[in-house]
């Protein structure tokens, strides 16, 4: 059985069609990671975990978890504003490591291998 984005819970009509909120959450993750990279020594897991939870064979509450933490790191406003240099991402890296040990029991070679090559090449 595939999981889409509407069995986790988002609304099409708001959010748009699915491929679209998939292209836009990769392309946030992109941008974030790349500002990111140096201050969360983690990145690999989080691009593993994001791959492990776009596979429909990660639970659907442990997906909606992964991806809930994945908005909040993306997002451009968060408790502790992400351009304060050695503190900004620190709530982010909070969030992140709860979601990441929920999801690594569900994250596969495959994931970490999608993930190194995507930030090598910088395409998410």
């Amino acid at each position: 059985m595939d999981t889409t984005f509407e069995d986790l819970g988002s609304d099409p009509e708001f959010l748009g069609p699915e491929e679209d909120q998939r292209r836009t959450i990769r392309k946030k993750l992109l941008a974030t990671a790349r500002k990111a990279i140096r201050q969360v020594p983690f990145m690999e897991d989080i691009v593993a975990g994001y791959y492990c939870a776009m596979d429909p064979a990660t639970p659907v509450k442990v997906r909606a978890s992964f991806i809930g933490a994945l908005a909040y790191f993306v997002m451009p406003i968060d408790a502790v504003p992400d351009f304060l240099i050695a503190i900004g991402f620190g709530d982010d890296a909070t969030i992140l490591l709860a979601a990441i040990a929920m999801i690594r029991a569900h994250m596969r070679e495959d994931h970490y291998q999608a993930a190194r090559e995507a930030l090598k090449d910088g395409d998410l």
